[in-house]
């Protein structure tokens, strides 16, 4: 077994997924892929479509297991756990931001950041101020009573961040956040989800395919071919 080089909230190590096609052969989307992020800080991964990026993030945030190697989140093999075992994490350490904000329309703004907690039973007084705080952060303080066909889509997404913040988690991982936006939209929920990244001191990852995005984060790496890679070593490729 491998050993993570410091205390990661995130490590993985050779990791790979294959996925069955119809004709019988394997289609392998991940291939031994390394992985360390430490907390607090924000890794962007590029790579063209179909590359495996919101795969490598289904895994990491536990939706999926890899047909091999190692994960470790916040120190923990999250696919050793049970069923109920692994739900009970995911919903406190990790916080989802996807492309499409997959709000519940029939909930209001408010509504809709408090829902991860509902797990853990009925939101206590605590947990609406820390919601109402989210919101007024991300902009949306005279927005929360408001359900989703009333709000923009970029209000949509903050509200969508404010909602993976709720539960104050490790990991924030999210999937081509901006990429339903216009470039002015896109531009200021970024702020948005990067502020608070840094104010919640969550370990932050994002899949995108743009480069602007990208060059805002601590680090950046990239997909090909299956394989994950620096973004240094992309740099001296493209050198040669």
């Amino acid at each position: 077994m491998t050993v993570p080089s410091a205390d990661p909230v995130v490590f993985a190590h050779d990791l790979s997924k294959e996925f069955p096609t119809a004709g019988g052969e394997t289609l392998r989307i991940l291939d031994s892929v390394h992985l360390e992020v430490e907390r607090g800080r924000s890794l962007a991964i590029l790579g063209p479509s179909g590359s495996g990026k919101s795969t490598l993030l289904h895994i990491l945030g536990t939706l999926e297991p890899p047909t091999r190697g190692q994960v470790r989140v916040v120190g923990r093999d999250p696919f050793a756990m049970t069923g109920l075992e692994l739900a009970r994490f995911r919903n406190r350490e990790i916080g989802f931001v996807f492309q499409d904000h997959q709000l519940l329309p029939q909930c209001t703004a408010l509504e809709n950041v408090l829902l991860p907690l509902l797990a853990h039973g009925r939101p206590d007084a605590a947990a609406v101020a820390r919601a109402q705080s989210l919101l007024e952060r991300v902009g949306l303080g005279e927005r929360m009573g408001h359900t989703p066909a009333s709000l923009s889509g970029g209000e949509r997404q903050r509200v969508a961040i404010a909602r993976a913040l709720i539960g104050s988690p490790t990991l924030l991982l999210c999937d081509e956040p901006t990429g339903n936006l216009d470039q002015t939209t896109a531009h200021a929920v970024t702020d948005c989800f990067l502020e608070l990244q840094k104010t919640e001191n969550a370990t932050l990852i994002t899949v995108t395919h743009d480069p602007t995005l990208a060059a805002r984060f601590d680090r950046r790496a990239y997909l090909k071919e299956g394989t994950l890679r620096p973004e240094n070593l992309v740099q001296t490729e493209m050198a040669t």
